[in-house]
């Protein structure tokens, strides 16, 4: 079914590919979507593994009111914090709403950094074998007794490729690393080389990646931090488990809140906790750009590069695709400076 959706999609894609917009957390890409949406018909959809989730606002950049009022959002706040939501639930839905995008004459600006959940959206899913509970219960008895790092090991030996991409923490997706090569004997980096190699359909997508200087980087995201707990990332937590969502729930282990959890727990000062989500995102930023670097197809631009010009789809000089309709969308004229305008 989600092979005949990437089909029907392609077949209606003939003027102007999708977009995306990627690179890791902090690099600015939220603000340059607007720009950039507003230049080419776009709507956003999220590519954002837990923006999905309703209620975890705060710690996950979720772009607000006033940013979803000036161009369309899509993929947010689809799911509960307790729902199973995983990618071929989001490619599932992704290709509904890319499909309706284009019927409508709107063109779908991909935007965010998870990475597998692009990858999975333009090129489709690998078809690994299905969830095997016995397989699962042994890997969570090893998780408890033995510790996230014991399991990171494991995967390290049977697919050092995966456990190359995939954080210690990440349990999740090294249980399911794990239960692929446990049902197959294959590692699930060979399923979804062999499936890259062999899968015809594809959506046709201009990438565009965000990157800054590491230390500019690590500045930005510091400020994050700041701004998350000025915010009100704490209380967020609170709020989520005072509304009976349990700990252990996958969102909730996600960057800001399972550190947030810690302090509640009484498990580490505050301090502590903040220290830690600093250095635990900067090492997911790195894990961001490892992965999105391995791909040829994406072009690298510094975010200045494209906020100091009136029009960032001319400076991506891929203008001739589509000239943008003035009646639906903002003309790129109109962003020039007055001096400037014929």
């Amino acid at each position: 079914m989600v092979k005949a959706m990437i089909g029907s999609i392609s077949h209606q894609i003939t003027r102007f590919p999708l977009v995306a917009l990627v690179g890791p957390t902090a690099a600015g890409k939220t603000d340059l979507s607007l720009r950039l949406a507003k230049e080419i018909c776009a709507e956003i959809i999220s590519v954002d593994s837990v923006q999905v989730f309703r209620g975890l606002d705060i710690g996950t950049a979720k772009p607000g009111p006033e940013e979803q009022q000036q161009v369309p959002h899509h993929m947010i706040d689809v799911a509960d914090p307790d729902e199973p939501f995983d990618v071929a639930d989001f490619v599932h839905k992704a290709l509904g709403i890319i499909r309706s995008m284009t019927s409508r004459g709107k063109v779908p600006l991909l935007v965010g950094g998870s990475g597998l959940y692009l990858r999975s959206l333009l090129e489709g899913l690998a078809p690994c074998p299905g969830h095997d509970p016995v397989v699962r219960e042994m890997l969570r008895k090893i998780l408890s007794n033995h510790g996230k790092r014991a399991l990171h090991d494991m995967l390290a030996r049977a697919d050092p490729e995966a456990a190359s991409r995939l954080h210690p923490n990440d349990t999740f997706r090294v249980i399911r690393a794990l239960e692929v090569y446990h049902q197959t004997g294959e590692p699930i980096s060979k399923w979804h080389r062999r499936h890259k190699s062999m899968s015809g359909q594809r959506l046709p997508c201009i990438k565009i990646g965000l990157v800054r200087p590491r230390e500019e980087l690590y500045e930005r995201i510091d400020s994050r931090v700041d701004y998350m707990l000025d915010a009100g990332l704490l209380e967020e937590v609170e709020l989520l488990l005072n509304k009976g969502y349990s700990h252990r729930l996958k969102p909730l282990q996600s960057l800001g809140y399972r550190h947030m959890i810690r302090f509640l727990k009484g498990e580490s000062s505050l301090d502590e906790a903040v220290s830690q989500l600093r250095r635990d995102t900067r090492h997911y930023a790195k894990r961001q750009l490892t992965w999105f670097r391995a791909d040829p197809e994406i072009r690298w631009y510094h975010p200045e590069a494209l906020t100091d010009v009136y029009s960032i789809w001319h400076k991506l000089d891929l203008i001739p695709l589509k000239k943008p309709n003035p009646r639906r969308c903002i003309r790129a004229e109109s962003l020039k400076p007055k001096a400037e305008r014929g």
